[in-house]
């Protein structure tokens, strides 16, 4: 028997960083030595003091559900969070907390489009974005970003695409792909477009060049997503959230009520240590990270790769590849063969993108530098560079 699937469950196109892993991880299995350049999951421990609150939550029995926004005293924890690196006041009731930010990004989708409904957000951008838009029933319309810009929007780009269907553009600084970051006043002018700013901001904590600024400095008029997944080395923990503007939090809440109840409870107790104790943590993570930023960025230029635009945050590099090869996911998994490097196809992020390959630096200096090396190779057997 034939099972008809529908339209738009058929229509979300596959996440090429995954399937790049995956093809990866069946080299690895039969014996290929891979390196892992590919993803955005940070190689540290999580933090012992996470581990610690955790452990001590399930040894007090911490399995049961919360409340649905999550535990007051994370979402207080949060807060003060806000206030004390962006002097912005929220309050716990604008907070929902949930299993990842990727959840609360279909919840806000569903809540703010109806069917043909629009959303603005740059090409090239998270590979997921469109899918969970397409997925509510709205249209992605797409922003085309300038390298120079490293790829984010201007707001002279986005205002001709503004209309009746508009429901928000988003934003995410620091960036996936590009990790450049929006400066106050970038964000400023953003915020005085007449739509609703949705800011993913889940690499906070992670800015190595210039000030981190959040969108709720310029503008109440914002949904900012946040989580502990990056920063916090918490990827396999699942958990993120969602502040949102007081008048949208009853239905966002209900829509978390029937389809996701709550966060685990234990896990939520390592968030509350997170954001009391694990701050030397992230600033000696961030230290490692912006040593091997640098390294990547210069060995890229050396092999002659296009970084037109800096990194300042985030783990990732896209570099521009259109003098080897135009076709970003054939370029990008012909690496992996001949070398055993696992990169991401810029054709994932979108259209803007192709031609270029996203390296991600969440792997140890030494492994980024025997990838170059390996790369290199590669390149002078393809006569790209000299020998």
């Amino acid at each position: 028997m034939q099972i008809p699937l529908t339209r738009r469950a058929q229509q979300v196109t596959p996440f090429l960083a995954m399937e790049v892993m995956e093809r990866a991880k069946s080299m690895e299995a039969a014996g290929r030595e891979i390196i892992y350049l590919c993803l955005g999951e940070p190689d540290f421990a999580t933090p012992p003091a996470i581990l610690a609150a955790t452990g001590q939550a399930l040894a007090e029995g911490a399995t049961s559900y919360t409340h649905s926004q999550g535990l007051l005293e994370l979402r207080q924890e949060i807060c003060r969070h806000y206030l004390e690196a962006y002097a912005v006041e929220v309050q716990p009731e604008q907070v929902i907390v949930s299993s990842g930010t990727s959840p609360l990004l279909l919840l806000l989708f569903s809540a703010l489009l109806e069917t043909g409904d629009e959303l603005i957000l740059p090409d090239p951008a998270y590979a997921c974005y469109p899918g969970f838009v397409e997925f509510a029933g709205g249209v992605a319309v797409k922003v085309r970003t300038a390298p120079e810009d490293g790829f984010q929007p201007r707001p002279e780009q986005v205002q001709p695409l503004i209309n009746q269907k508009t429901r928000g553009l988003l934003i995410n600084s620091p960036s996936n792909p590009a990790g450049s970051v929006l400066s106050g006043a970038q964000l400023q002018a953003l915020s005085e477009l007449p739509v609703p700013i949705i800011a993913d901001e889940i690499y906070h904590g992670l800015t190595y060049q210039g000030e981190e600024r959040s969108i709720l400095e310029f503008t109440q008029d914002a949904f900012v997503l946040g989580g502990f997944s990056k920063a916090y080395a918490m990827t396999g923990w699942r958990l993120g959230y969602l502040i949102a503007p007081l008048s949208c939090v009853r239905t966002l809440q209900i829509l978390h009520q029937n389809f996701l109840i709550c966060a685990n409870h234990f896990v939520q107790r390592g968030g509350i240590a997170a954001l009391q104790q694990c701050q030397t943590d992230v600033a000696e993570m961030r230290a490692v990270y912006d040593q091997r930023r640098k390294e990547l960025v210069k060995g890229l230029r050396e092999l002659g790769f296009g970084v037109h635009f800096e990194p300042q945050g985030a783990f990732y590099v896209l570099a521009d590849a259109r003098h080897i090869d135009a076709d970003s996911l054939r370029l990008a998994l012909d690496i992996l063969e001949k070398t055993g490097v696992a990169v991401t196809p810029g054709i994932d992020f979108g259209a803007g993108a192709e031609g270029f390959l996203r390296f991600s630096y969440t792997r140890p200096l030494e492994e980024i530098v025997a990838a170059l090396e390996q790369i290199g190779r590669y390149l002078r057997q393809r006569g790209v560079l000299q020998k």
